[in-house]
């Protein structure tokens, strides 16, 4: 290949890259996500609305039962080690279940990984949340949470109630977990200083 073809391909690679990135962030609002509410392109019937009966195998191989979240505030991420947007986000989620941890929020990752992938990584970089191995049956479900393209990362919120609240494909920035969490975790104080 010559050097003038090469150049052109880079340019109209480069050219559709950035046109899909300006489509992508005005498709998302600016890094706010797609509310998935909307559910272009899944039928009504086939998508969940509500945190369904779910078990994954934790890294010891321990079956962890999405009853173990219920009457919290739910923040389900799907993710993986080789995914670098997925990787710039865990410090947010971390942030966010310590900042929101009295007020019942629960930050539950899926690796869509190899085990082994997912052992290594939190070696060398700890976290203060459950880490879960997606399969076959994880991937499918995060499709009928609203991931219609399966892109990573994924995540859904829910609220107190297992109601799935927002779903977003791609990156979670600041100001939009903040903005999704915020009246959920107040809205969950507001209920266990009712109870008190």
């Amino acid at each position: 290949m010559t050097t003038g073809k090469v150049v052109l391909v880079t340019l109209i690679a480069g050219t559709l890259g950035a046109g899909l990135a300006m489509l992508s962030r005005q498709w998302q609002g600016e890094g706010v996500g797609l509310d998935l509410v909307l559910g272009i392109g899944d039928s009504q019937g086939d998508r969940l609305e509500e945190l369904p009966e779910l078990s994954l195998p934790d890294l010891t191989g321990a079956e962890v039962h999405s009853s173990a979240w219920a009457g919290k505030v739910l923040v389900l991420n799907y993710w993986a080690t080789w995914c670098p947007p997925c990787l710039r986000e865990i410090p947010l989620l971390a942030q966010a279940r310590e900042r929101y941890a009295g007020a019942g929020l629960e930050v539950v990752g899926i690796a869509i990984d190899q085990r082994e992938d997912v052992a290594a990584f939190l070696d060398e970089h700890p976290l203060s949340y459950p880490i879960l191995l997606g399969d076959t049956d994880a991937i499918e479900l995060s499709r009928r949470l609203g991931n219609r393209m399966q892109g990573l990362p994924f995540t859904v919120i829910f609220d107190r109630t297992g109601r799935r609240v927002h779903a977003q494909v791609g990156e979670l920035t600041q100001e939009s977990l903040d903005r999704q969490l915020a009246p959920l975790v107040a809205d969950a104080l507001k209920s266990q200083t009712a109870g008190n």
